[in-house]
């Protein structure tokens, strides 16, 4: 496996958020592990179609699986070369920071750098208490928990005191970021401006759900986003780094593409019974119809939002079986994203950055350069009575009670 090593001005990918809903056509609802493969199926094929991301929600309770993120996405990383693997989104409020720190480091090894991950608080209120939470404090925990998760990726040793967790005491999270990088952070949200504060104040990456709201919604997010990264001093507001959801669902012809899509719109409970399809296109970023009709469309994005990084479509929802998402796919790949490319790079300033890949912010940091291979020394598991764990670096001043690293 190698990561995609070229710069990309924009990444196109696919997510899911792992729903088991009833086929309306057939009445037949896949069983999760039947769902579980087609998704990895899916995937799979998006690397064979020429897109660049795929990824996965997390989530708790039925009818959704994906419940272990990192453990699809390993398998996943191991069967592409290409792609990377991310989530949409990882739960920072009711994941413990500790364990996200290890688990998507563990990730970034595995795949060889060819992941990163979006954090948000999720759109079901019951996982706080199923994980001993308080959904009231769901803001305060999103600040605090993801304050430790970017110290523990970057400090080796770290004490830690906060309002939610136990304190933190000279504890080191294992395995160190691959290269001495951390994963790339985008903070996702719906609807949420301290969100979009949260990933600028670190100047991380914004992802704008874009699935359910007007445009103008979302167009308030970001650009609060891109004023703060500036005020941050991280850039200007266009090197801010930005990523859209969108929805499609496509046809050679427009009316065909309703027809088929029409009996999973209305029955899937993420829609049935609310706007008809009709007013719920006109109203949101969902696109039934011709490829070119979604070229039209997502070509106009760059005009609401500005020029940014992540495109990512939601294609294998609403009980779809997985022979219509791979259709879906090969026109994604064939007929719409290389027109996209093109289109979204017309008059790209210069100064816009590139997508973010692992391979480009290590050259970044190091340059020709060797990177960080983190080689722990013998301290048997005990970061409070001496020398840094590892060989390269002694103990921060003041987070351990050693007086540093002994040569060795």
């Amino acid at each position: 496996m190698s990561e995609q090593s070229g710069a990309q001005a924009m990444q196109f990918g696919i997510m899911s958020v792992s729903d088991i809903t009833r086929d309306s056509t057939t009445g037949i609802t896949p069983s999760e592990q039947e769902r579980i493969k087609a998704t990895t199926a899916i995937a799979v094929h998006a690397e064979e179609v020429g897109l660049d991301v795929f990824a996965i929600g997390e989530h708790h309770n039925p009818p959704f699986w994906s419940s272990s993120p990192t453990t699809f996405l390993a398998a996943l990383a191991a069967q592409t070369e290409r792609l990377i693997v991310s989530t949409s989104t990882t739960l920072i409020t009711t994941n413990d920071p500790v364990r996200i720190a290890e688990e998507y480091a563990m990730l970034q090894h595995v795949s060889d750098g060819r992941m990163d991950l979006m954090l948000g608080r999720g759109n079901t209120g019951p996982v706080y208490p199923w994980f001993g939470q308080d959904i009231r404090q769901g803001l305060p925990l999103a600040i605090e928990n993801y304050a430790l998760l970017h110290k523990l990726w970057r400090e080796d040793v770290v004490d830690w005191e906060g309002k939610f967790r136990t304190p933190l005491q000279g504890f080191t999270s294992t395995p160190r970021p691959l290269d001495g990088i951390a994963p790339f952070v985008w903070h996702g949200s719906i609807r949420t401006p301290e969100i979009a504060e949260q990933a600028a104040y670190y100047g991380d990456g914004f992802f704008a759900n874009n699935i359910f709201w007007p445009k103008e919604h979302y167009q308030r997010l970001i650009e609060l986003y891109r004023q703060r990264f500036e005020h941050y001093g991280h850039g200007t507001r266009e090197q801010a780094i930005v990523g859209l959801g969108g929805q499609v669902f496509m046809a050679a012809k427009s009316q065909d593409a309703v027809n088929q899509f029409r009996p999973y719109f209305d029955n899937a409970p993420v829609y049935g019974h609310g706007p008809s399809m009709e007013d719920f296109t006109e109203m949101t970023p969902l696109t039934v119809g011709s490829p070119q009709q979604v070229i039209d469309r997502y070509a106009g994005m760059r005009e609401h939002y500005g020029d940014y990084q992540r495109q990512l479509f939601l294609i294998d929802h609403a009980g779809l079986p997985l022979k219509t998402v791979l259709e879906q796919l090969d026109i994604l790949g064939s007929e719409v994203v290389p027109v996209l490319r093109k289109e979204l790079a017309k008059d790209r300033p210069s100064s816009v950055p590139d997508a973010p890949t692992h391979a480009a912010r290590v050259a970044a940091e190091f340059g020709d350069g060797p990177t960080r291979q983190a080689r722990p020394g013998a301290n048997r598991g005990d970061n409070l009575t001496g020398d840094s764990p590892y060989q390269d670096s002694p103990a921060p001043a003041g987070a351990a009670f050693g007086l540093g690293r002994k040569e060795a």
